[in-house]
């Protein structure tokens, strides 16, 4: 029955080109243009999904299509790939742009910081300005997504979800000390290994050689995920994670306190990325925050086999945001706060507030004093 499910819910898939490189976007939903599709009413809330690296959109597909399913196909959900992580096939056209094409170029877009202004650069071109976000961040995307928060705060951000965060001390994690020599020092070497390697493979036995795996690791996917063979795809994610390792070192405080009210972390207790230490020590930091440890053995890899239960987590831990879409107060204060409202900050409406929504503004400072 589950997999019936699965199949009946579309999945469209694009290349278009963000910050002047080509970008995979997979849309499960039927809105596939937020600012143009008058085939379906417009929903007002859209699911971003960040992934980590390498930053291969396809892997997410069946997490993204349970979320979807468990939100009551209300809200479209979206992920995207990183820069340089995803070629387009010779034949499929990359769709562009005005915007994309007179935005100025993002310099370093495969490094860290250029991955960043490339989520944020898809999001200007390709998603209202009025429409709400449920960020979610995997990995280095909760990097990212911490990162976005903080350039841009007025994004209209509901929740953000760091699944996994490496948002500290990467390079003396586990997997860390490992991955940093091979990263930063040796990372010549596997590009040139990786060229000699897989460059002459033709793309029916790379195609075969990843659907083998799949199969072996009892993974689905309907997008065969070619650039994970892709020498140029694999470069750019050793670059980034070399990136990574030097600079993801101190937590970012500062945001997360700025907006710790819309923050929920995940993390794992088998993780070798972000093991459970680095959980005791943000939980003593911030005892007051959603900072939650997982006590189902979910690894850091979670689409491998996890899909579902972190999509039931995420969906039981929207159920009271998604519910007051639509509600006038709610959105009031979820387009004019940048920072977590707090009730005893509420102060009558002055003058630099719209007329239209003075009324509702009045109405709930009215119900607070009234309450206090």
């Amino acid at each position: 029955m589950d997999s019936e499910l699965k199949e009946e819910i579309p999945v469209h898939e694009e290349f278009i080109l963000c910050g002047g490189v080509e970008t995979q976007v997979l849309k499960c939903g039927p809105w596939t243009d937020l600012f143009n599709d008058q085939s379906v009413k417009r929903p007002k809330l859209l699911i971003f999904i960040i992934p980590g690296n390498p930053g291969f959109s396809a892997f997410y597909v069946p997490f993204a299509k349970a979320l979807y399913s468990l939100t009551n196909r209300r809200f479209p959900v979206w992920t995207i790939s990183h820069a340089g992580h995803a070629l387009a096939p010779k034949d499929k056209k990359i769709r562009t742009t005005s915007e994309d094409s007179n935005a100025q170029e993002i310099k370093d877009i495969y490094g860290l910081n250029g991955q960043i202004e490339h989520k944020l650069a898809f999001l200007r071109t390709h998603v209202p300005k009025d429409m709400k976000l449920v960020l979610i961040g995997h990995s280095i995307g909760s990097y990212f997504t911490l990162q976005m928060l903080k350039r841009v705060p007025e994004l209209l951000v509901i929740r953000a979800f760091l699944l996994f965060p490496t948002i500290e001390r990467m390079s003396e994690s586990p997997n860390g000390r490992i991955a940093t020599p091979l990263l930063c020092w040796f990372r010549y070497v596997l590009y040139v290994t990786g060229y000699l390697l897989l460059k002459p493979c033709p793309e029916k036995i790379k195609s075969l050689l990843i659907r083998r795996c799949l199969q072996l690791m009892n993974l689905e996917n309907e997008f065969s995920p070619l650039n994970v063979l892709e020498p140029f795809c694999l470069a750019n994610a050793a670059y980034l994670g070399g990136q990574e390792m030097m600079e993801v070192v101190k937590r970012d405080d500062e945001t997360i306190k700025e907006h710790l009210c819309k923050l929920t972390f995940y993390y794992g207790t088998i993780d070798p990325w972000c093991p459970k230490e680095y959980y005791e020590d943000i939980k003593k930091d911030f005892p007051e925050g959603d900072i939650r440890l997982c006590e189902k053995n979910i690894p850091h890899a979670f689409i491998t086999h996890f899909n579902q239960e972190v999509a039931n987590m995420i969906a039981d831990s929207l159920k009271d945001d998604l519910s007051k879409i639509g509600n006038s107060s709610w959105h009031y204060h979820s387009l004019r706060t940048t920072r977590c409202p707090s009730p005893q900050n509420l102060k009558p409406p002055d003058e630099r507030f719209s007329s239209h929504l003075l009324p509702t503004y009045c109405l709930v400072w009215k119900n607070q004093i009234s309450r206090d």
